[in-house]
């Protein structure tokens, strides 16, 4: 299991659609970086708004319309990857329209104790995409059945713990741990976000995989998406790490 969105079902089906070209690696990679800077132009967008009172009240619209959005977007994707081309760039400024807002509110609640936190989230995130692309493909540490059945395990832990907090949550349970700077929820916190960082390797691994296979070519847009949704979930753990930890100081 690697990210939810990439899986054999995926790719085997892709072969049912016609195509003249092949996926590659530099492609899929190359789509990521046009991905990731149409989130940065919506993340500017919103981080803008966020600090200008004109704007205040039209905020919640924008970060909360990317925020479902995206995510209707990813499921759409999700089941038919052949509209990646068309829909992953669209998913990708609707992430960043989100994240501008989110970013921007941290930013701003933690100015006197972590003036840098946002800085530091976004250079940790590509600093940990760019160690688990090297690690990939230089084999330090092989993507062997074994490393699969233990991130499957990790993966699937957390999502339900995510779900179960969520539920327990709405029922009144006391879930502050998930967000306070208590030992047990930056353990948590580092738990979870070494999981996230290790999941890209999984990416990688199938999409190499994928391209010496012969996956089409719009595939690489589908490989862009789902390395999207993980360095998405990755940098939200990184600033929530890093909120934690500063709130200890």
């Amino acid at each position: 299991m690697s990210s939810p969105v990439l899986t054999e079902k995926v790719f085997n089906q892709s072969r049912t659609y016609d195509t003249t070209e092949s996926m590659t690696m530099n492609g899929t990679l190359n789509k990521t970086a046009i991905l990731l800077l149409l989130a940065f132009v919506g993340a500017a967008a919103t981080w803008a708004m966020v600090n200008n009172p004109a704007y205040a009240s039209s905020l919640p619209f924008f970060m909360y319309g990317g925020l479902f959005g995206g995510f209707i977007l990813a499921l759409v994707i999700s089941f038919k990857p052949h509209l990646a081309p068309k829909l992953a760039p669209l998913y990708a400024f609707g992430e960043g329209l989100a994240l501008g807002g989110i970013s921007a509110m941290y930013n701003n609640q933690f100015a006197e104790i972590a003036p840098n936190i946002v800085f530091n989230a976004v250079s940790l995130t590509f600093l940990a995409a760019l160690a688990m692309f090297f690690i990939q493909r230089t084999r330090i540490i092989k993507v062997t059945g074994r490393f699969k059945k233990i991130m499957t395990i990790a993966l699937t832990a957390i999502f339900a713990f995510y779900f179960i907090s969520f539920i327990a949550s709405m029922f009144g349970a006391n879930m502050s741990f998930m967000r306070d700077s208590s030992p047990l929820s930056i353990g948590l916190s580092v738990v979870i976000t070494l999981v996230a960082a290790f999941s890209l390797m999984m990416d990688y691994q199938f999409i190499e995989d994928s391209s010496k296979s012969g996956a089409p070519k719009y595939m690489e847009w589908y490989g862009a998406f789902a390395l999207m949704v993980t360095l998405v979930w990755l940098y939200l753990e990184i600033l929530r790490l890093l909120s934690k930890l500063s709130s200890r100081n």
